[in-house]
């Protein structure tokens, strides 16, 4: 599989945020969001196996799988299920427009699926029917970059049953208050977080 880049830092998003984790950070995306954070890992990176990704694996507690899209890598599958080996959390993050059930599942596995808002623009390109892949131990996020992404993000979760807990953060990682008062006026049920790496190391790379 193609891999950008590998690297060793705290979770800055969702349930385990805090957490000291090795990050492997896969090539390509199928989408293009107007506020990408990430646009280095459309195409950068080099070829390598599973085997030689494991011997990067440091003695962190959490694993992290990120992109671009991992689950454009044939053989994603393959790693997600060698690093559930390990008996460390693994996080699979996602954005929503593939299918998710093709992934061994485990109990040290977390799936950190999407949901793309307006704003976004790829608001239509998402792949509902993963709902029914989730469960308790997962997560469903939302970056909200406007009150119309705010509304449709409480208009989701209105119309469907979602299995896991919610996480909403703010475009850039920072802006709390304007996300945390709509989402306390609309009595939703989710969590507002940051980007706890964008706090502590702003725009850099690889953190």
């Amino acid at each position: 599989m193609r891999v950008c880049e590998t690297f060793r830092s705290l979770q800055g998003e969702g349930l385990m945020i805090g957490v000291p984790t090795f990050f492997i950070r896969t090539v390509g995306c199928n989408l293009a969001c107007s506020w990408c954070d990430t646009g280095y890992a459309a195409e950068e990176g080099e070829e390598m196996s599973v085997e030689s990704i494991l011997s990067l694996v440091d003695g962190s507690p959490s694993i992290c799988v990120t992109g671009g899209e991992p689950l454009l890598q044939e053989d994603m599958p393959e790693l997600i299920g060698a690093l559930l080996e390990t008996g460390r959390t693994v996080v699979l993050e996602t954005n929503g427009s593939l299918d998710v059930s093709r992934v061994p599942n485990g109990d040290n596995l977390i799936i950190s699926m999407d949901i793309k808002c307006p704003s976004s623009g790829m608001s239509d390109r998402m792949m509902v029917s993963n709902l029914e892949h989730l469960s308790g131990k997962d997560q469903l996020k939302f970056v909200i970059g406007s009150e119309e992404d705010l509304e449709s993000a409480a208009r989701f979760l209105r119309d469907h049953s979602v299995p896991c807990p919610v996480i909403l953060s703010p475009v850039g990682g920072m802006d709390l208050l304007p996300l945390a008062e709509g989402v306390l006026s609309r009595g939703m049920n989710a969590r507002v977080l940051p980007q706890l790496h964008k706090i502590i190391w702003g725009d850099k790379r690889s953190v």
